[in-house]
């Protein structure tokens, strides 16, 4: 009789708005890069990519439509099974002004909840985050105010376009709870409870089962760690039940003073944590089901 299919989804993060190509030279910048490296994180094993997009010329963060639009279709030419999860994080960092905080200082990206959401809107992906909650984020604090997130939640759903509740801290799964009470978020919820932001929960097996435990009864949820907590933080994930994201964005390194090659290298070490748990990295499919999305087209 075969063994039972005990699959656990595994989220890439391919590039996210603080590493840089002087910290490790083989993270994805422009967006042939970036379709690659999801393409090749598929093959690894991984069902979801998640999408952060930079000027291809100067590498920085980008919000530009053109530059995800390119980014989707790259990969939609070669593997249209995949699931697609577009960020809306960029556009919530404020950094004081030092003569008038008030005001917003060097780094500050803070726009309109309508700005950040306009690309999802836009190409309709399976996924996109939505960061519950503001939270300092290093020396940075991130702002997502509930009524910026009632307005990117409400295009969301309008979209058909399912959020994924980014939690970094107890208090964000009480705001979530709130709006899935208001029928902003349609249920089951989706989370990702992310673990190891200075200065927000840290990223701990404790720190995780309590988030965990105050998730609605009903909830799929995934985990993932940044940094040298990222590979522990995928058996503490499966462990508990729950599913889990590596990937660039959070960790450049493969192990202990090795960088990492690529995303696929990433995914790969985490494929086999989940086999050796006695899991299997999910299918697309398989994830479609899990999460409760639409069928690919």
């Amino acid at each position: 009789m075969p063994e039972t299919r005990n699959p656990v989804v595994i989220t890439c993060a391919l590039t996210g708005t603080q590493d840089t190509r002087d910290k490790n030279p083989n993270l994805p910048v422009t967006p042939a890069e970036l379709a690659r490296a999801a393409l090749d994180a598929a093959k690894a094993g991984a069902a979801v990519v998640h999408i952060h997009v930079r000027d291809p010329a100067t590498g920085a963060p980008s919000m530009a439509l053109e530059h995800y639009r390119e980014v989707v279709d790259r990969i939609r030419e070669e593997n249209d099974d995949l699931v697609i999860n577009l960020t809306t994080g960029p556009g919530a960092r404020f950094n004081p002004s030092v003569e008038d905080p008030a005001r917003g200082g060097p780094g500050t990206t803070l726009t309109t909840p309508e700005r950040r959401i306009a690309h999802i809107e836009a190409l309709r992906p399976e996924i996109c985050t939505l960061d519950l909650g503001s939270v300092n984020f290093g020396d940075n604090v991130l702002i997502n105010t509930p009524g910026h997130l009632r307005t990117m939640a409400d295009a969301a759903q309008a979209a058909g376009v399912r959020p994924e509740l980014e939690v970094f801290d107890l208090g964000h799964i009480e705001l979530a709870r709130r709006l899935i009470a208001e029928g902003r978020i349609a249920e089951p919820p989706l989370f990702q409870i992310c673990l190891g932001i200075p200065y927000a929960a840290p990223a701990l097996a404790e720190t995780m089962i309590a988030m965990r435990d105050r998730l609605p009864p009903n909830a799929v949820w995934s985990g993932f760690g940044i940094s040298r907590m990222q590979f522990p933080m995928v058996a503490v994930a499966a462990t508990l039940g729950g599913h889990v994201r590596v990937g660039m964005e959070d960790n450049l390194y493969l192990s202990k003073g090795e960088l990492t090659p690529s995303n696929a290298a990433l995914v790969e070490k985490a494929a086999r944590i989940l086999v050796d748990l006695g899991h299997e990295p999910a299918t697309p499919g398989e994830a479609r089901r899990v999460f409760g999305l639409r069928p690919a087209a």
